[in-house]
């Protein structure tokens, strides 16, 4: 038994098929026997979160339902918690490479894509956190550059250093393209100003509920040079 419990649900995804998740039960769910998550710097009540389906998330992947993919475009999605983007993404024939610092996410998505009857898909340990190790345990460490970055509620934390900046400028092509779904977080200011300090240019694209979901209120932050 691995210790947490698990439910399955079909997502509507707009501009897309539906996708079947299989997500944590809820947020009180905990099981670190090994020590892998402590070692990582995820305490346990962040422990449950990569497992959650959250609206920003789903707004990404919606997002990504409707882009254009040039042939040849690498992407990169971090902190993918359950990867729906990436998800999204990979079924529409895509070279996507879904990262997270969670023990477990990369198993997750084995599994849904499992569900969803997909080919297997490129995971990698990637954490921009002052606290950073090397690897999750198994799953390669991210290496490589890419032409498009996404991720959805990564700016969760203060980030006075500049971690995440530095990560993303670490695996960001020359000429790229970053979409960062945010719910309206008081650190995206800092964080567009060091992105525009890399020679990122900023426009952004506000974003409000779909039909039959809870209210949300965010946007989609889109940085390109």
């Amino acid at each position: 038994m691995p210790g947490y419990q698990v439910k399955v649900q079909t997502l509507a995804i707009a501009g897309a098929a539906d996708l079947q998740i299989r997500s944590l039960l809820d947020h009180q769910q905990f099981a670190d026997r090994a020590g892998a998550a402590e070692a990582l710097g995820i305490s346990s009540a962040q422990w449950p979160l990569f497992g959650q389906v959250w609206p920003s998330g789903l707004h990404l992947a919606a997002a990504m339902a409707v882009r254009a993919l040039p042939d040849g475009e690498r992407i990169l999605e971090i902190g993918c918690g359950l990867a729906l983007a990436s998800l999204v993404c990979h079924r529409r024939g895509a070279e996507v490479t879904a990262s997270d610092s969670h023990p477990l996410a990369g198993v997750f998505l084995l599994e849904n894509l499992r569900l969803n009857e997909l080919a297997p898909m490129r995971y990698c340990h990637g954490d921009w956190s002052e606290s950073a190790v090397i690897a999750d345990g198994g799953a390669p460490r991210l290496q490589g550059r890419f032409d498009l970055i996404i991720g959805s509620d990564v700016l969760y934390e203060r980030d006075d250093g500049g971690a995440l900046a530095a990560f993303i400028e670490r695996h960001a092509l020359s000429r790229c393209e970053l979409l960062i779904v945010d719910p309206n977080r008081g650190n995206r200011a800092a964080f567009g100003r060091r992105m525009a300090g890399l020679g990122f240019e900023f426009s952004e694209t506000l974003l409000s509920a779909e039909a039959g979901r809870p209210e949300y209120r965010g946007r989609l932050m889109r940085f390109v040079r």
